[in-house]
């Protein structure tokens, strides 16, 4: 049984108290290793080498910070077949996955904001032969940076990377149900040399340890990506101190599907947004919404497909479904697909769980879920269940379209097929959504903001915008005379 550490100061160190919670893999339900149990205490500790690390930190040239982070990225790319296979365990998603996206994309989250330091510039108003304005972008101090359990790696250090590189220090908690490789982080931070205190890592839940970073006073920020209900809360905490908040909050998007697409495209690209990650992505495409001229050309094409996808043991080449991630969320996808029946859903494909034999017979699986049938207000329509379940809707026209997409208390992303830049144009502006692909799922740009609107998040992430939210400006006005 292996026992995780927090990383706190530099260090390895066990919760003060020597409580620990049990880590559970999806794909066998069975514990294989032990979490620390954080409160408070740990918390405080964190924050205290934090906050006297800071200075030293600040006062690094963009250049010393850059090639501090730079070495992480070297470590994490060396490392990417471990810190695969542990996310793939932790985390019960297919390790091909783990490969070719969670990893190196923790990479580049370094990688990108490392540089991006090196070009950064300020601005400046001259007021003429009267005098000059120029603005700094100064760090915070110690900031809190909180990470949901669909994409362990891949978002904890899309938090952490635009922190520090911008100066701050940070005190970091990973989902207590995948830490694995945020602890793995922590040996990496050892053997790059990070300096003690700049990074720090605690485990813990979110009720103890998360409730610590959001209402600690030293903790001027806190960014955190979860569900829109743990937003509200941290929200409420936070709110009132006058701390800068990012909140990354849930999804229900809309792939709408007009019958001029590049219909082989699309139909590819759609089986992977609704079920990529085992549909555990808050940008996975859950709502389809199809032109009713190819609705049951499209219902039929996709649900075939649908029908050929492989669930399986995670760690198994050709699987393409793994686990969802533990006993309790498998339930409430499977509550969520009972709500649908309930509401007149007709199940097309799936619709149960997946009872696996050998290694993981005891696993939390899912059948992908096809469900037409549904009125766009109903329950499964409005509310985000997080896993293997997608609804077909079919429309009219371009305005039904944008009504049906809008109808929800939520608007992160959404997704149009169509070759008709009339239509691009129309639900380009109509759609309520922080982010908008066309003819496309998640191409993602770095340098591009990413966040929702509505419930979906307060803030954007991202680019220099991650760098603006981690500072904050100074305004200089120099008079000549």
């Amino acid at each position: 049984m292996q026992y995780l550490q927090n990383y706190i100061n530099g260090e390895l160190v066990a919760p003060h108290r020597g409580v620990y919670i049990d880590n559970i893999d999806p794909a066998t339900g069975s514990v294989y290793a032990q979490i620390p149990d954080s409160d408070n205490t740990d918390v405080n500790v964190a924050i205290g080498a934090a906050q006297r690390a800071f200075p030293a930190w600040r006062a690094l040239s963009a250049a010393a910070r850059s090639a501090a982070l730079l070495r992480l990225v070297a470590l994490i790319e060396r490392d990417i077949e471990k810190l695969a296979l542990a996310e793939s365990i932790d985390n019960g998603k297919p390790l091909t996955l783990a490969r070719q996206m969670d990893i190196p994309r923790a990479a580049q989250n370094f990688q990108f904001f490392a540089t991006a330091i090196l070009h950064s510039s300020s601005e400046a108003h001259p007021m003429g032969s009267e005098g000059i304005n120029y603005t700094l972008r100064e760090p915070l101090g110690v900031v809190s940076c909180i990470s949901p359990w669909n994409l362990p790696l891949y978002l904890f250090t899309w938090k952490i990377a635009p922190a520090l590189a911008a100066g701050n220090c940070v005190v970091a908690k990973p989902s207590e149900i995948t830490p694995m490789t945020a602890y793995q982080l922590s040996l990496l931070c050892i053997e790059a040399e990070l300096p003690a205190g700049v990074l720090n890592i605690v485990h813990g839940t979110g009720a103890k340890t998360g409730t610590a970073l959001c209402t600690h006073p030293a903790i001027k920020a806190v960014s955190f990506t979860g569900g829109t209900n743990t937003g509200a809360i941290i929200a409420a905490a936070a709110a009132p101190l006058f701390k800068k908040i990012s909140l990354e909050l849930g999804g229900k998007n809309p792939n709408i599907i007009f019958a001029d697409c590049d219909y082989a495209k699309m139909l590819d690209t759609t089986v992977r947004s609704s079920f990529a990650n085992q549909g555990q992505i808050c940008l996975c495409g859950s709502r389809i919404l199809i032109e009713r001229s190819i609705y049951e050309r499209f219902r039929d094409d996709f649900v075939a497909r649908v029908r050929s996808l492989r669930v399986g043991d995670p760690l198994s080449s050709d699987t393409q479904l793994g686990a969802v991630v533990s006993r309790a969320h498998q339930e409430k996808i499977l509550s969520y697909i009972q709500i649908a029946q309930d509401e007149g859903g007709q199940i097309l494909t799936g619709g149960h769980a997946v009872e696996l034999e050998g290694r993981c017979q005891n696993g939390f699986f899912v059948a992908p879920t096809v469900i037409e049938g549904l009125e766009p207000d109903c329950r499964a329509n409005q509310e985000e269940i997080f896993g293997p379940v997608v609804t077909l809707v079919p429309f009219d026209s371009m305005y039904e379209a944008a009504a049906i997409a809008n109808c929800t208390p939520y608007g992160l992303s959404a997704t149009v097929w169509t070759n008709g830049l009339d239509k691009i144009n129309y639900l380009s502006q109509q759609l309520q959504t922080g982010i908008l692909w066309v003819n496309c799922w998640l191409l993602r740009d770095l340098r591009t903001p990413f966040g929702g609107v509505k419930q979906s998040g307060v803030g954007r992430e991202g680019g220099w915008e991650a760098l603006r939210f981690f500072t904050e400006a100074k305004n200089i006005c120099i008079h000549y005379r």
